[in-house]
């Protein structure tokens, strides 16, 4: 399964909200001494300043209902409330007041449009310099510049977060996408594979035993008859594993007796082919309970290596042995007595599809490094081959449970 990435982390509350929270630190202050002066200017002023905290919040509140054409209408209409109050507010409050371009500056970056952007910009920048000029009674390039300066930073600083935010989204979307087209493309690569130990080597050899039967049909009637009765029960169990591909490629074998009585029958079956090698099974050391896929890999790994020793080999003898080594490891060997063949041309092939052997020692290889497994093929030409299959068994999961 592909696994899943962590959602693209939003900046922290405190970060993404400090703005907001030293416009309301702002408007309350100064509604706190205007309510403290207690004079007439005071409370005609406190009026439009509480209506301009609370239209501040509602916009952020309701941000997506106020759409494109809504936003900068309501920015218009806080810039103008600002304005006049910072214009009519006595001198000395006047100051602390035009720091409110800072929040403004954020909101403005919000806008829809680059054009609406740098008009708000501009905007908040000459309403804060008009603002200080008041306040400081003429421009003093002193005053002026820090607020400016903290102005446009915030504002710079603020687009570069919100086009990083989107890039790291974009990038995090496209990675989980190639991660699950990746996961298919390896869930498709293992259905072939099973496919492949399954069916065709199934089908194979059943077409072997169907021809043996149309040769003896004549001569040995009685012979053939066993054949067919052999395809027609051949059959019934591919049927029966073509219906465990679908149910999570589990043999039905595997699932009800385990990995042993599995690889018991799979090399009595595949033994009463036609010209097909002696075929004997041996269990060594005490069973381990296996997880579900593990057995599965070593049941089709071995079916892949029967196969190729019956095609191949030109054996007359092929031994099939699993072993649980010091309870870790558990192991599934395939040796016969035939003509054997160079390994450096298997490694050669290890990349590629050999021509005529399907998934052959590469898939089987591919296949059990995906579960921290080995293969291990011991063979020279004329001396038979010996082909080790092993995986780790710590975990006691039993067969067929999930």
């Amino acid at each position: 399964m592909p696994a899943t990435f962590p959602a693209v982390r939003r900046p922290r509350m405190s970060a993404r909200r400090l703005p907001h929270l030293v416009f309301l630190v702002v408007v309350a202050g100064t509604l706190v001494r205007l309510f403290a002066l207690n004079n007439e200017l005071c409370w005609s002023i406190a009026p439009p300043t509480a209506a301009l905290a609370l239209l501040y919040v509602a916009g952020p509140a309701r941000w997506d209902r106020l759409g494109g054409a809504g936003r900068p209408v309501w920015l218009g209409t806080l810039l103008a409330l600002w304005s006049w109050v910072a214009w009519t507010l006595p001198a000395p409050l006047t100051f602390a007041y035009a720091w409110l371009a800072v929040p403004f500056a954020v909101l403005a970056v919000r806008m829809p449009t680059r054009t609406l952007r740098a008009v708000a910009l501009g905007v908040v920048t000459a309403l804060l310099v008009a603002v200080l000029v008041r306040a400081c009674g003429g421009a003093d390039p002193d005053v002026l510049t820090p607020p400016i300066a903290a102005v446009w930073a915030t504002a710079v600083l603020y687009r570069n977060q919100q086009h990083l935010t989107r890039e790291l989204a974009d990038t995090r979307g496209e990675l989980a996408r190639r991660q699950r087209e990746a996961g298919r493309l390896t869930e498709r690569a293992r259905i072939a594979r099973d496919l492949h130990d399954t069916l065709a080597q199934e089908l194979a050899g059943s077409r072997m035993l169907l021809q043996a039967a149309e040769r003896d049909w004549d001569r040995r009637p009685d012979a053939a008859r066993r054949q067919v009765r052999v395809v027609t029960d051949a059959l019934g169990e591919h049927l029966a594993q073509t219906r465990g591909i679908i149910d999570d490629l589990t043999p039905p074998v595997l699932a009800r007796d385990g990995l042993e009585a599995a690889l018991r029958e799979l090399s009595a079956r595949t033994g009463c082919a036609a010209e097909a090698p002696r075929i004997s099974f041996s269990a060594e050391h005490a069973p381990r309970a296996l997880p579900t896929e593990q057995a599965v890999a070593l049941l089709r790994v071995t079916q892949g290596l029967l196969a190729n020793a019956c095609e191949h080999a030109r054996a007359t003898h092929v031994h099939v042995t699993l072993s649980y080594v010091g309870g870790t490891t558990a192991a599934v060997e395939v040796r016969d007595d035939g003509v054997g063949f160079d390994p450096a041309v298997v490694r050669s092939n290890l990349g590629s599809t050999a021509v005529g052997r399907g998934f052959g020692l590469a898939g089987a290889r591919e296949r059990l490094r995906d579960l921290g497994g080995t293969l291990t093929v011991d063979t020279a030409p004329g001396h038979g081959t010996r082909v080790r299959a092993a995986l780790p068994a710590e975990d006691r999961v039993p067969v067929g449970a999930r």
